[in-house]
C-alpha cells in the first residue's frame, strides 16, 4: 500500500512512500466535513494523472478547503478523504465546472466503480511522535 498526504492550501508537499515524511492531515476543531471517495480504477488511465494534479491545485482555491489524504492498495483500491470547513465549501467544490467535467470523464474512462460518503465530523484528535533532538 502507498499513502500520500495532499496538503491544505497553506503549504507543504505531496508525499508517497518514496518520499519522506508522510503524515495525515491534522485534526481540526469540529464540526467540519469529510468527503470519502473510494475507487477501483480501469486499466486505461490516459490523462488521469494530469487531471488529478489539476484538481489538487484547483481545490486549494475553495474557501474552507482544509486538506486531503490519499491511500492506494497494490490491488488498486484507492481511498481519498477531503476535508472542508463547512457544507458550503463542499458544495462549491462539488459544483465546480472543471471538477464536474472530471467526474464525467472518470465515469466514462477511469473508474470501474466508486463510492462517495460525506460525513459531518463531530470529534477529531491526532497524535504526532516527538522527534529526538
Amino acid at each position: 500500500m502507498y499513502a500520500r498526504r495532499r496538503v491544505p492550501p497553506d503549504g507543504g508537499a505531496t508525499s508517497n512512500l518514496s518520499e519522506a515524511p508522510v503524515s495525515p492531515v491534522g485534526a481540526y476543531e469540529p464540526p467540519y466535513y469529510a468527503a470519502v471517495f473510494t475507487t477501483v480504477r480501469t486499466q486505461d488511465q490516459s490523462g488521469y494523472s494530469e487531471t488529478d494534479a489539476r484538481l489538487e491545485e484547483l481545490v486549494k482555491d475553495v474557501p474552507g478547503y482544509l486538506g486531503m489524504d490519499h491511500a492506494q492498495t497494490p490491488r488498486g483500491l484507492g481511498i481519498t478523504v477531503s476535508y472542508f470547513r463547512d457544507a458550503d465549501a463542499l458544495t462549491q467544490w462539488r459544483t465546480n465546472t472543471e471538477h464536474r467535467a472530471a467526474q464525467q470523464r472518470g465515469r466514462a474512462e477511469w473508474y470501474e466503480s466508486y463510492t462517495l460518503h460525506v460525513a459531518k465530523v463531530e470529534r477529531s484528535n491526532g497524535f504526532t511522535r516527538e522527534q529526538a533532538p
